[in-house]
């Protein structure tokens, strides 16, 4: 699998799956952006990665900043060729206890951040005649978990937003795909354990056997370099027949 100079953007780049996706990327012969809110992660990260490849400061929920984000992609590399949409927050509550502001923070990162930036990257896509999206979903896209709510409704969203684009693009030249992972031992999963723990009245451990792994097929979390590698996949797929689609990479947990 080969991207041979294909400038990608990855939102949320500097750690965790957005790094672990650049990093394939930049192995894979594309030009890679690192998108983050943290600027000096990202300009660390570009430096590992080497003199091809940028960080860029963007705060995905503000318009002004996506586009002055993907304008700097722009004018540095002359265009973009695969946007993905990756930064994310998380919390854990119970309905009735989030706070409005919370619900909208997290609406607004995960499926929010997916519009601005599709928004941003479609016109230079459609006036190169090729472009390929990739949203970061989850298993979450498919099911729902308790204590989730703002979460896993803007992972439900990311679907509709994907095959809506990949309506949209198609005779464009351009393919939208949800990728969608099980429990990747990240910081943002391993601070859910305790949380989930106290709130559910069962152990650490049972949290991650049970709710988390119970339904895998060998109690394996998923890692940031299988989605890494899922992702390169989908990005150097040569034609539409992969467009509007949710690729599940979760050990077995969800099989459609």
């Amino acid at each position: 699998m080969t991207l041979n100079g294909k400038i990608c953007v990855v939102t949320g780049g500097a750690s965790g799956i957005g790094l672990a996706i650049a990093k394939h990327f930049a192995g894979a012969g594309g030009k890679v952006a690192l998108a983050d809110i943290d600027i000096e992660g990202a300009e660390a990260a570009a430096d590992e990665l080497g003199q091809d490849h940028i960080a860029v400061e963007m705060d995905v929920t503000d318009p002004d900043a996506v586009q002055r984000g993907i304008d700097k992609v722009v004018d540095t590399f002359g265009g973009v060729d695969v946007l993905v949409s990756n930064a994310g927050v998380q919390m854990v509550k119970r309905v009735e206890e989030f706070e409005y502001a919370e619900w909208n923070k997290i609406i607004a990162i995960h499926l929010g951040g997916a519009f601005l930036t599709s928004k941003a990257v479609l016109p230079h896509m459609y006036r190169q005649g090729s472009g390929t999206i990739l949203f970061m979903g989850s298993v979450h896209s498919l099911e729902a978990s308790a204590l989730k709510a703002p979460y896993v409704a803007a992972k439900h969203g990311l679907l509709g937003l994907a095959r809506t684009i990949a309506k949209e693009g198609g005779s464009k030249g351009v393919r939208t795909n949800v990728l969608c992972p099980g429990f990747v031992k990240t910081p943002l999963v391993e601070k859910q354990i305790p949380e989930q723990a106290k709130d559910l009245g069962i152990s650490e451990e049972e949290v991650i056997n049970e709710v988390m792994l119970g339904e895998t097929v060998d109690k394996e979390f998923t890692t940031v370099e299988d989605v890494a590698q899922t992702a390169l996949f989908l990005a150097s797929f040569p034609t539409n027949a992969l467009t509007g689609q949710s690729i599940v990479v979760s050990h077995g947990w969800r099989m459609d």
